[in-house]
């Protein structure tokens, strides 16, 4: 049985390399997305800053590993045979539930997954052995650390409400010391502004977090612990009057140093925090595995009150994980879709596109909030609300000049006010959510800033609701899927595991190689000059492949519709999503284009009004398609009657006449050879509308079945209006870039 333990402990290491992946690809956003959305430095300097960050503290997270030793469950109660059973659940259900977030691209908490997966499979663990020893399972508490569990849960759930006051005070207190235009209160009191931000991240940081340090000394702890007070005011004042004159003689930009240190800050305590979500069961494991070989015992027989004791991590499996993180930082795709989100949620700017929809919740919170705004408006009086108001009063940007998703003091204290929180809880032996608190701390002091205004708050609310759910969810997910995953391999052995692992890690490889993500670039320019030879290039580039695509899906569409395949009806219905989805945001471009910072011509200007109107027609067609596949889709789900004999060959003949005609002799698009087809394929379409209407009492169609095969007709013209409209518009915007 000694090599099955093995394989396990090895598995559960290279799981460990993949959960910090995919964890980091999910908690990126924590300490990215303030400096990245305010621009203040490179990607790359950011990025740097962050990796600092991350690998120091890794060392500090040594404390925090008895979480997943002892912090959920007792393990005097279980045997080392259940307890490697236990963290082999944990760590399957981990890999696949973060997975599976990330690539929805929604943020979600591993500490949350962590905690109640532990809690799902120790649970699952207990009531298995009470069954087979003919117990009763009203024994299954003994097995459960209660209090520190409930400690653990409730702190973060109290997080949400916490981070999110906590945002919003600080930041509102802020603003009004600041207003939108910060520059002359800045030069003022920005230094000790900055003085106050460095002191309370070094406070927090160092010397709270120092006794969970696997390198601390005792007397280095015991001299911050006795000498408090002396440092931090010796740090503040030194800082703020060396800031402060950097700021007068220098001309220094000290937000600069106060968010790239929050961003190091926040990084070192997501490492600090977070680094036992990833590596502390299979560290815990390995510590498991050690106890039981010194012991000589049974695996079945062997009780682990070994994990009782207190432990410290080795410092070098500790940078070693560290060092996973930086990478997956650098090189993970995944992780600038999540930082999009949370920007895009947080963000000042009302622009193009939301992330999220709105939803009945959403809209009646706005609804409430507005009404419950009115009533407290009527008291305060009238030179006070103004007073507020001009402090609130967003800045003015120049012509061309592009928004930020938020300014340099709203990235600071979202920085600074998550470092603190997290680190305090980490001193603590707290295990919590970094997701958590950041993101409720970028909605707070966004919230505080006005940033949800009435063109955007119901989404950026709807959006909370999203996350928030999604959290929740998670918990639900992640303790069932722990506990089902655990009872399996508990009976079935060495097969159920091997089973699990295979599954998993072909789980893995076939979403990181298939998944279509549309990554985001942070560093992409945003001064493009949308001149007319741009506006040629894209609308040559664009129609090709829209419309190439369009032709594709419809011909799927015919196939698998015509074939009765629902699975892949569904597949073809979500392309058709994601098509529209891509033809709305190509024409969304109008709008960032306005914003640009450069000036156009007149002639810029007509050839933008020619790439509106093009991309105006093919969105169209997309919305045409997009519905044509819900309707077939459905039409197949309900397991109505599919189009046999004629009507049959007819559709099919029609996909590949569409295909014929828009494919040149080069085998690209050809949107005037579809021109030239016009006529010709409208004659063609009134006759099959004429034969279905003489076929519907010999074929004894229902209303349904015409209905169907008439959209089928309307999206054939559809197509063929549009992509002749969209031929002549191309010719004109041709020649104005001739011009």
């Amino acid at each position: 049985m000694e090599h099955y333990y093995i394989a396990l402990l090895v598995f559960l290491g290279l799981l460990a390399v993949f959960d910090l992946f995919v964890g980091v690809s999910n908690d990126a956003v924590n300490f990215l997305n303030s400096a990245l959305g305010c621009r203040i430095a490179s990607f790359k300097t950011t990025m740097f800053v962050a990796s600092i960050g991350v690998m120091l503290g890794a060392t500090f997270s040594s404390g925090m590993m008895e979480i997943a030793r002892s912090g959920v469950f007792n393990p005097q109660m279980f045997t080392f045979h259940e307890i490697m059973v236990i963290f082999f659940a944990v760590m399957v259900t981990d890999i696949i539930l973060l997975d599976t977030f990330n690539s929805l691209g929604l943020p979600t908490s591993t500490t949350v997954s962590i905690v109640f997966e532990l809690l799902g499979s120790a649970l699952a663990a207990a009531a298995f052995t009470l069954l087979a020893d003919g117990k009763s399972l009203a024994d299954v508490a003994e097995y459960i650390n209660s209090s520190r569990s409930l400690t653990i849960i409730s702190g973060i759930l109290i997080s949400v409400a916490v981070a999110f006051v906590t945002g919003t005070v600080v930041q509102y207190i802020a603003r009004l010391i600041f207003t939108f235009n910060f520059e002359k209160m800045y030069r003022r009191i920005g230094g000790v502004y900055a003085g106050l931000a460095i002191t309370a991240i070094f406070y927090f940081l160092v010397m709270k977090g120092a006794k969970g340090a696997s390198f601390m000394r005792p007397e280095w702890i015991d001299f911050m612990s006795n000498n408090t007070l002396p440092i931090v005011a010796t740090l503040f004042v030194v800082l703020s009057i060396v800031f402060q004159l950097l700021i007068l003689i220098a001309n220094v930009n000290v937000f600069k140093i106060i968010i790239l240190a929050g961003t190091f800050a926040l990084a070192f305590a997501f490492a600090g925090n977070d680094l036992v979500n990833f590596v502390g069961v299979p560290l815990a494991a390995l510590d498991s595995y050690n106890e039981w070989v010194a012991s000589g015992a049974a695996a079945d027989t062997f009780t682990m009150e070994g994990l009782l004791k207190p432990t410290v991590a080795n410092t070098f499996l500790l940078l070693l994980a560290g060092l996973v993180m930086v990478l997956t930082l650098w090189f993970s795709k995944k992780a600038q879709i999540v930082i999009q989100t949370s920007i895009n949620l947080s963000s000042s700017n009302s622009g193009e596109h939301e992330q999220f929809g709105s939803s009945l919740p959403g809209r009646m919170i706005v609804r409430a909030s507005m009404g419950f705004g009115r009533l407290v408006n009527q008291f305060i009086p009238m030179g006070v609300k103004k007073g507020i108001d001009s402090r609130f009063e967003p800045k003015k940007l120049l012509h061309g000049e592009t928004p930020l998703p938020f300014d340099y003091v709203r990235a600071s204290i979202n920085l600074v006010v998550s470092a603190v929180l997290i680190a305090s809880a980490t001193s603590l032996k707290l295990p919590l959510s970094t997701t958590y608190v950041t993101f409720m701390v970028a909605m707070g002091s966004s919230f505080a800033d006005g940033a949800w205004d009435r063109e955007t708050a119901v989404y950026r609310i709807s959006g909370v609701l999203t996350v928030i759910s999604g959290w929740f969810i998670t918990a639900l997910c992640a303790s069932t899927m722990a506990a089902v995953v655990c009872w399996l391999t508990l009976w079935g052995e060495g097969i159920a595991a091997l089973i699990f692992a295979v599954g998993s890690v072909f789980l893995l490889v076939r979403s990181n190689l298939k998944a279509k993500l549309d990554t985001v670039d942070m560093r992409a320019d945003l001064d493009t000059r949308y001149d007319a030879h741009k506006m040629q290039q894209l609308v040559e580039e664009r129609t090709e492949v829209n419309f190439e695509k369009t032709v594709a899906v419809f011909g799927e569409l015919v196939d698998k519709f015509l074939a009765d395949k629902e699975a892949d009806l569904r597949q073809i219905k979500t392309d058709s999503n994601e098509l529209f989805d891509k033809m709305s945001a190509d024409r969304g471009l109008y709008y960032r284009m306005a914003n640009s910072s450069f000036k156009p011509t007149n002639k810029d200007f007509d050839a933008r009004y020619c790439y509106y109107r093009i991309s105006t027609n093919m969105r169209e067609v997309g919305r045409s398609l997009q519905s044509l596949a819900k309707l077939a889709t459905d039409h197949v789900a309900n397991r109505h009657r599919i189009y046999q004999g004629e009507l049959k060959n007819e559709l099919q003949n029609l996909a590949q006449y569409l295909k014929q005609i828009s494919t040149g002799e080069d085998g690209k698009l050809n949107l005037r050879n579809v021109m030239l087809h016009a006529d010709e394929a409208s004659n063609r379409i009134d006759a099959l509308q004429a034969e279905l209407l003489r076929r519907i009492p010999d074929d004894k169609l229902s209303v349904r079945g015409c209905e169907l095969y008439l959209n089928f007709l309307v999206f054939a013209r559809e197509f063929i209006n549009r992509c002749s409209i969209v031929a002549v518009l191309s010719g004109q915007l041709d020649e104005i870039a001739q011009r």
